[in-house]
């Protein structure tokens, strides 16, 4: 937190699964020496959070936490999401329906921890909110045009609108016309998948059934718009870095460490 501000208490939770479908055992993978899993957890050691939690169903995933000294919490196998693998630490932890909890990735490497003080913050000064997130500015036609980076619309409060992996909003007359410009008097944002809760709304989401949209998109916030919740997007203060979701990710993630260190 900056100087002269209060600090607000919140937890992280670190959902961390070994299999993934593209990188099976991803978060036990090295980077620049360490087993992704650390990095993450560094991160959120950076931030303002009074208790950080790595949540796995995994014994390896476990012991390798265990070496660094992380608190575990042993999950179930059945869990679709990590949010809703969040509900379950939340379940066991019996923590109070208001705590604010994040969910920082295992996949997040690169995440400042500035930017969870920031969603924390943001969750905590908007009351009608029961989700926080961020987002980032868009400025080029590729990223734009990309389905695999998630866009969000919000109204004029910050509050989400929609997430899609389409280009939204679609600028008819630009668009339409195949310029490479992106129009300048559209604001276009792309989503941080970092996300703030409060305890006892994660106690609620995940007894919800998954909407069309959900399954449209595959997008899980799209879960919460659904059943009329609100969830407010802030502008990330700092760049978040990349998430790591192939090789060359992993490559990337390399090389911006070995960076830092030669800095």
């Amino acid at each position: 937190m900056e100087d002269g501000k209060e600090t607000m208490s919140f937890k992280v939770v670190i959902p961390a699964r070994y299999a993934s479908t593209r990188l099976p055992g991803k978060p036990l993978l090295k980077i620049a020496g360490k087993p992704m899993i650390q990095h993450v957890y560094e991160r959120a050691l950076s931030s303002g959070a009074d208790q950080i939690i790595i949540a796995t169903d995994d014994h390896r995933i476990a012991e390798t936490a265990g070496s660094f000294s992380a608190e575990i919490c042993i999950t179930a196998k059945h869990h679709s999401s990590g949010t809703e693998r969040i509900a379950e630490v939340v379940r066991k932890y019996a923590w109070n329906g208001d705590t604010i909890v994040v969910n920082l990735q295992g996949d997040e490497p690169g995440m400042p921890g500035q930017l969870l003080d920031q969603v924390a913050q943001d969750l905590e000064e908007h009351s009608a909110a029961s989700v926080a997130t961020l987002a980032a500015r868009i400025d080029n036609r590729e990223h734009l045009f990309d389905p695999h980076i998630v866009k969000v619309v919000t109204d004029a409060a910050g509050y989400a609108l929609y997430f899609s992996r389409a280009p939204v909003p679609w600028h008819r007359d630009e668009f339409m016309q195949g310029k490479s410009d992106l129009p300048g008097d559209t604001r276009f944002l792309r989503h941080i998948g970092l996300y703030a809760y409060r305890a006892g709304f994660l106690d609620r989401y995940v007894d919800w059934p998954q909407s069309q949209l959900e399954r449209a998109e595959s997008l899980e916030q799209l879960r919460v718009l659904w059943h009329g919740h609100r969830i407010h997007v802030s502008e990330a203060l700092k760049e978040p870095g990349h998430g790591v979701d192939t090789r060359d990710d992993i490559l990337r993630a390399e090389q911006q460490f070995r960076d830092k260190m030669d800095d």
